[in-house]
């Protein structure tokens, strides 16, 4: 694509959708102009995700940060109070320690705003330049590549307890507080075991299959990391163990889906099915899906 061409929708794998607040028009009745870089720092967020980097780990373990080293905006049109806008984002050149991305906001197929956003790997301690990893360097040119971010892998607890236990830990005991002595049980140890991975071998969702009880299944200790919640690596785990269940000969599954969670497994094909009860004092719904 010439550098003079207007940016196209097509032209980027990645967008974030938005609808446009009250609060961020002003009173000519239109986004105030200074919002589209926040709209622009948004979508970033959602391209880690994209990337399968959970971004605060990720960046610990790469021994770095991204800082803004330039951010420009070029106005094409106005969006207005209540549309719907999608924010994409590009990954056009890597540099030694710099990273830019082309940034456009599309209301359908119309380009609104035009931009680019440039950061600066760094040593967070003094915020001086170093060079861009050769991992993240790879993840981002795959990304853009087409390429798939996440590794699903399916297996033992032997095989996957280690990194399928450090989820559970962190999403059922630290964060829910659900004591550990309910966490743990027998049936790890035969159960199939599902965990995602991301391109720097980060564990991000679990899940398991218990073994089937008059030909239906049952998934469990379905977790996925904060940061990658509302990506697509929970679906990922999901599907992987319905599978696993279809292949086995099992007529359905079924699961326990905390209240929060509910919206999610429906989407995924699940039903409800019975009346909310509390499972480890949380909320929960029984819910099916025929195989």
């Amino acid at each position: 694509m010439s550098p003079t061409e207007p940016l196209r929708r097509s032209d980027f794998r990645f967008a974030h959708r938005l609808r446009v607040r009250w609060v961020e028009v002003d009173l000519q009745h239109i986004v105030f102009n200074g919002h589209y870089l926040m709209y622009f720092d948004t979508a970033i967020a959602d391209y880690w995700r994209a990337l399968g980097l959970p971004y605060q780990a990720s960046m610990q373990q790469l021994g770095g940060d991204l800082y803004v080293r330039k951010a420009t905006v070029e106005y094409h049109a106005s969006a207005r109070y209540d549309e719907q806008l999608e924010v994409a984002i590009r990954c056009q050149h890597i540099g030694n320690s710099s990273i830019r991305f082309a940034c456009a906001i599309f209301r359908a197929e119309q380009l609104l705003i035009s931009g680019e956003l440039v950061y600066v790997f760094a040593d967070p301690a003094t915020q001086t330049s170093r060079p861009v990893p050769r991992s993240l360097r790879e993840i981002l040119l795959g990304y853009e590549a087409g390429e798939t971010m996440v590794e699903l892998r399916s297996g033992s607890w032997a095989e996957l307890g280690e990194a399928a236990g450090a989820i559970r830990t962190e999403v059922f005991v630290q964060e829910q507080q659900i004591p550990a002595e309910l966490e743990w049980d027998e049936a790890d140890a035969t159960c199939l075991h599902a965990v995602a991975f991301n391109r720097l071998g980060m564990a991000l969702a679990t899940g398991r299959l218990l073994p089937a009880e008059q030909g239906a299944a049952k998934i469990g200790r379905m977790a996925v990391v904060a940061p990658m919640r509302g990506s697509q690596v929970g679906r990922l785990v999901l599907e992987a163990l319905v599978e696993a269940a279809r292949r086995r000969g099992d007529r359905e599954v079924l699961l326990h889906a905390q209240r929060s969670a509910i919206g999610f497994y429906r989407r995924a094909g699940f039903a409800d099915r019975g009346e909310p009860f509390e499972e480890a004092g949380i909320p929960h719904l029984e819910m099916v899906r025929p195989l």
